[in-house]
């Protein structure tokens, strides 16, 4: 609980004296993760309001997940100046090329437990293919794909869309390095677009623009409460 500014000493101190109440629970735990904008938090009969944000981010094509970049333009500077903190991280990244849901936040705990491995978190991309997906495709991807270097993925659920064998939705809970695309390539297909359309339980929102962002609603945070710890 670091919004509570104290030394580590004085922390423990605190917890120990059983005067930090979360949801009106006393927590004795000083590495919770809390919210206020979720949780109610007293701190000696006194109401805590924390400081997190969340922002949602459309990520064009392009643009790089990463902190800084010397050739291109980063998901950071996609912000508004305003609402740029030193604190921001991202949660998962997106490759150059891919498009889609990026969620930012400074609430670090968070970000790193959604990322575990443990937490098998879902995601969904939507892919144009060069060549049509077919239904041995679907089995496949059920099983599990193989990498060429023998790297085994965890099973995924591959969805063919009605409007054209080439239009695909695939759903994953892991997150290896250029995933999406080497899980095509090993059966033969080349993904010419990707885009994220999912992350746990939030979803890219229809009437978003690339390159836009917009923060959580209270609704998104609430939906994000079970990876709290």
């Amino acid at each position: 609980m670091e919004q509570l500014q104290l030394s580590r000493k004085m922390m423990k101190r605190t917890f120990l004296r059983g005067v930090v109440k979360v949801d009106g629970q006393v927590e004795y735990d000083e590495a919770r993760n809390v919210d206020s904008q979720i949780h109610h938090i007293e701190v000696a009969g006194q109401t805590l309001h924390t400081t997190e944000v969340y922002y949602l981010l459309h990520k064009p094509s392009g643009v790089v997940t990463a902190n800084k970049d010397a050739t291109y333009q980063t998901v950071f500077d996609c912000l508004k100046p305003k609402d740029r903190r030193e604190d921001l991280c991202f949660v998962g990244r997106l490759d150059r090329y891919t498009q889609g849901l990026i969620l930012l936040t400074s609430n670090g705990q968070l970000a790193y437990d959604l990322l575990q491995p443990s937490k098998k978190v879902s995601k969904v991309y939507e892919a144009y293919l060069k060549e049509p997906a077919e239904m041995k495709d679907i089995e496949s991807f059920k099983q599990g794909i193989r990498f060429l270097d023998d790297t085994v993925c965890l099973p995924a659920k591959l969805t063919i869309l009605s409007d054209s064998p080439h239009h695909v939705l695939v759903e994953i809970h892991e997150g290896k390095f250029h995933q999406v695309k080497k899980m095509f390539l090993a059966v033969g297909k080349k993904v010419e677009k990707l885009k994220r359309i999912s992350f746990g339980p939030l979803q890219l929102p229809s009437d978003l623009p690339i390159g836009d962002y917009r923060k959580l609603t209270r609704e998104e945070i609430i939906s994000l409460k079970e990876y709290f710890r």
